[in-house]
C-alpha cells in the first residue's frame, strides 16, 4: 500500500450514473415494462436470466422446500443475527405525540408506517442473506404491512432461487417474493402489474442497471439511496495489531475494484507494518485480484501528526465504515462528525457490523456520511402534521396570520383568516 502524508491525500470518486448506453436502456426497459406489465417481465426474464418463469410469485411449498436446503449452521446464525438486528432498530421506534396548548388548541405529530415495500435482492452468483435481513428487519419493525422482495433466479434455465436468500426473508418477515430482476423489477415495484403491486419505496443493492432504475422511478416512489463503492478507514495508533488493521482492510477490498480502503496514523512503525501485511495477507485471499486493484488504485495508510489530525481528515473522508483503534477509543469518540458506523477497539471488526451486532449495515457512502444516516426504521415511516387550533388562538393570532399572507402577495390566504375574524370576532363580541 501507498504511505503518503494525509495532507496530501484526497480520495476523488464520483457517483457512477451509468454510460447514455446503459441509462437509455433502462429508461427502455422501465417503459416496456409499464406498457406490457407482466408479459414485459417475462420477455426480460428469458432475454438476461435465460430463464422461462411461467409464476412470477415464488410459492410457499418452495419456501418451505428451501429450509430443507441449508445447513442447520446457517439457520442458527441468521436467526441469531436476525435477533440482534430487531432488537437494535426496536431502540428506533417512536410514538406520535400531541401537545395541548393553554388556549385549546392541539398541535401534533402522527406517525405511521408506510404501507408497501419493495426489496431489491441480488440473485445468481451475488446472494446476501444478510442484506435481505438488514433491508427487511427494519421495515417490519416499523409495521410495514406488506414487505415484498424481488429477486432474479439463480440458475440459468430454471426458476430456481437461491435457498438462502428465500430462508433469509422468511425469517425477517418478508410477505411476498417474486422471481423478477433487474431493472424490470424495480419498474414492477414501482408502477404495478398485474402480479405484483406498486410499492410505496424501494430500497436494496444491484448491479448499476439497478441503481440507474431506482434513480429513474425516483418521484413516483421513494428509494434507499445510489449507493457507491464500499469503503472503509481504520484511525489507529501505535497500540494497534498490525495483523488486525490489514485484515479489516482487506475485508473492505475485496468487495469490488472501486472499493476504498484507509489506514490513518500517527505511528510510522504502523504504517510500514500494516504495508507489509497487507501484502502478506493478500496472496492468501481467493478474492486476491479484486482486492489487490482495488488496495492499488483506491486504498492507501496516511500519516499524520497526532490523533488530532487523523481526526479533522477522518471528518472530511465522512467515511462509510469508520473503525478506531487506539489506546482510549471512546475519548475521541465524540470528535467524529462524519461517519457512516464507527467500530471501536480492536475486537469490534467491521464484518461484525456487516453481520450480526445489530447496527445497519446498509450505510452512506461517497462522502454522503456528512448529511446522511444508515438505514432506519424512520426510513420506512411516514410523519403527519395535527393543526387543531381554538376559536381563542385565532382570533389571538389572526392579524398576524394575515400580515404574513399580505406581505407574500396571497390575498386570497390572508382573506380565508380575514373572514373568520369579522365573523368570530362579532359574535365574540
Amino acid at each position: 500500500m501507498r504511505v503518503i502524508p494525509a495532507t496530501e491525500f484526497a480520495l476523488k470518486r464520483e457517483v457512477d450514473y451509468g454510460s447514455a448506453q446503459q441509462n437509455e436502456a433502462v429508461k427502455s426497459i422501465i417503459e416496456e415494462v409499464r406498457r406490457d406489465g407482466d408479459a414485459a417481465l417475462r420477455r426480460f426474464a428469458e432475454r438476461f436470466d435465460g430463464v422461462r418463469v411461467d409464476d412470477l410469485r415464488v410459492t410457499k411449498q418452495e419456501i418451505e422446500a428451501a429450509y430443507e436446503q441449508v445447513d442447520e449452521s446457517f439457520l442458527a446464525a441468521i436467526r441469531a443475527a436476525a435477533a440482534n438486528i430487531r432488537r437494535f432498530h426496536e431502540k428506533q421506534l417512536r410514538s406520535s405525540w400531541m401537545d395541548l396548548q393553554a388556549d385549546g388548541s392541539i398541535l401534533g405529530q402522527v406517525i405511521r408506517p408506510l404501507r408497501r415495500v419493495g426489496l431489491y435482492v441480488p440473485g445468481g452468483k451475488a446472494a446476501y442473506p444478510s442484506s435481505v435481513l438488514m433491508n427487511a428487519i427494519p421495515a417490519q419493525v416499523a409495521g410495514v404491512p406488506e414487505i415484498v422482495m424481488v429477486t432474479p433466479p439463480a440458475t440459468a434455465g430454471a426458476e430456481g432461487i437461491n435457498p438462502h436468500i428465500l430462508v433469509a426473508a422468511a425469517e425477517a418477515g418478508v410477505s411476498e417474493i417474486y422471481r423478477v430482476g433487474g431493472a424490470q423489477a424495480v419498474a414492477a415495484l414501482a408502477y404495478g402489474t398485474e402480479s405484483i403491486p406498486a410499492a410505496d419505496k424501494i430500497v436494496g443493492p444491484g448491479n448499476i442497471y439497478v441503481a440507474l432504475a431506482k434513480r429513474y422511478v425516483f418521484g413516483a416512489v421513494d428509494i434507499d439511496s445510489i449507493a457507491g463503492p464500499s469503503e472503509i478507514v481504520v484511525l489507529a495508533d501505535e497500540t494497534a495489531d498490525a495483523a488486525y488493521v490489514a485484515a479489516d482492510l482487506l475485508s473492505q477490498a475485496e468487495h469490488d475494484e472501486m472499493a476504498s480502503a484507509i489506514l490513518i496514523t500517527p505511528s510510522p512503525e504502523l504504517a510500514e507494518a500494516v504495508a507489509r501485511e497487507v501484502d502478506r495477507q493478500l496472496s492468501e485471499l481467493p478474492r486476491r485480484d479484486i482486492a489487490a486493484q482495488s488496495i492499488r488504485d483506491y486504498g492507501a495508510i496516511l500519516t499524520v501528526t497526532s490523533l488530532e489530525e487523523g481526526i479533522d481528515a477522518v471528518n472530511r473522508l465522512a467515511p462509510e465504515h469508520l473503525e478506531i483503534i487506539v489506546r482510549e477509543p471512546f475519548q475521541h469518540l465524540g470528535k467524529i462528525e462524519n461517519a457512516g458506523a464507527i467500530f471501536l477497539g480492536p475486537y469490534s471488526s467491521e464484518p461484525v457490523g456487516d453481520y450480526f451486532a445489530g447496527p445497519n449495515h446498509v450505510l452512506p457512502t461517497n462522502g454522503t456520511a456528512r448529511f446522511s444516516s444508515p438505514l432506519n426504521v424512520d426510513d420506512f415511516m411516514k410523519k403527519s402534521s395535527v393543526i387543531y387550533y381554538s376559536k381563542e388562538a385565532l382570533l389571538r393570532d389572526g392579524e398576524q396570520i394575515i400580515a404574513l399572507a399580505r406581505h407574500e402577495g396571497l390575498d386570497a390566504h390572508a382573506r380565508a383568516i380575514q373572514i373568520r375574524l369579522e365573523k368570530e370576532g362579532t359574535n365574540h363580541g
